[in-house]
């Protein structure tokens, strides 16, 4: 099996161009040392721990588990009470982590401070202003987020075919796929609009390793691409979600509230309820995050399968491609 060589493979030292997206209340070691040690890179989401020492524990927990290389996301968002990003990031940097995915708003302070230890650090963004923006504060990776990912999509809903080719035409730094990826075909095409490599989420959720509950990832499969819901536009906070009875609760909300008060939506969108659902399997008790790729997931296969499968899948594609490229024969000048 000839092995991938890409910006990606060589700065991360993985096999496969595959990168599991940082996931809340799904970036366990379980999840992360699976994906890592099937040939991708595994991530932490730094943010399901409730401490830095929790998160302190977690990294050391996964590093027993796996010798492959492996990540940490740390995702800042607005909150009326924050976290302390700043301990989060010297937990990471501390644990002795190199790879870091950062997302969300200003984080110009937390990836200085990664960088200045020599972190590798891969950052989403969902338009290329951002992606600019990021490229200044000195970013080794973007991960491109397209409309069709799960959880904040942003607010230009732009796809990956669009967003990816502008990246290509615009971008001095390498970049990867997100958003819509489950298999080989999506990875050649994303290598094909210039990309690196992928990140999956979604796809990742439903496999063995996952630590969510069987119906939750069985409701995946049994999903069609048209099952999301994007909610929480009205507040400028735009999030793809699993179509469900609290997602359509919440929208009735957003659609038909005179006061616009944010506090009125609020229990319906609630991510402790969102936790509940990968722990009781109950679909239908709160939102969670999904995107339109689950119409493209059919299975629960194990981190190494999948991978092995997607790694098998896009080399037959670009075989097949080049395939089709044929010299002219000297007749058929004439």
């Amino acid at each position: 099996m000839p092995s991938f060589n890409t910006a990606l493979t060589r700065a991360l030292g993985i096999k496969v161009p595959v990168v599991q997206g940082g996931m809340q209340w799904v970036g366990y070691a379980e999840m992360a040392s699976a994906v890592s040690n099937a040939g991708g890179l595994g991530i932490l989401t730094g943010l399901t721990q409730p401490t830095p020492d929790d998160l302190r524990k977690e990294i050391r927990r996964c590093k027993s588990m796996t010798s492959k290389p492996f990540g940490v996301n740390l995702t800042l968002l607005p909150s009326i009470n924050p976290p302390d990003y700043g301990a989060y990031a010297q937990a990471i940097i501390d644990e002795g982590i190199r790879i870091v995915e950062t997302a969300g708003y200003s984080p110009g302070e937390v990836i200085k401070k990664f960088k200045s230890v020599g972190c590798i650090v891969l950052h989403k963004c969902t338009t290329i202003k951002h992606a600019k923006s990021a490229v200044k504060l000195g970013v080794d990776f973007l991960s491109i987020d397209g409309f069709e990912c799960a959880g904040h999509v942003g607010e230009t809903d732009i796809t990956n075919f669009i967003l990816l080719s502008r990246a290509r035409q615009d971008l001095k730094v390498p970049f990867i796929a997100s958003g819509g990826f489950a298999d080989g075909q999506g990875l050649a095409a994303a290598l094909a609009l210039g990309a690196e490599g992928i990140n999956m989420g979604t796809r990742f959720m439903c496999t063995v390793e996952a630590p969510i509950h069987n119906n939750i990832k069985q409701a995946i499969v049994d999903a069609q691409e048209t099952d999301t819901a994007l909610v929480l536009r009205r507040w400028q906070n735009t999030s793809r979600l699993f179509k469900n009875k609290v997602t359509n609760d919440a929208l009735k909300i957003e659609r038909e509230s005179t006061t616009g008060k944010f506090e009125e939506v609020q229990p319906f969108v609630s991510g402790q309820r969102g936790r509940q659902v990968f722990l009781n399997g109950d679909k239908d008790h709160g939102v969670w995050t999904a995107g339109q790729v689950i119409g493209l997931i059919h299975d629960i296969p194990t981190c190494e399968d999948l991978v092995r499968r997607i790694e098998h899948e896009a080399v037959d594609v670009m075989r097949r491609n080049a395939s089709l490229i044929v010299e002219d024969s000297p007749s058929s000048k004439l």
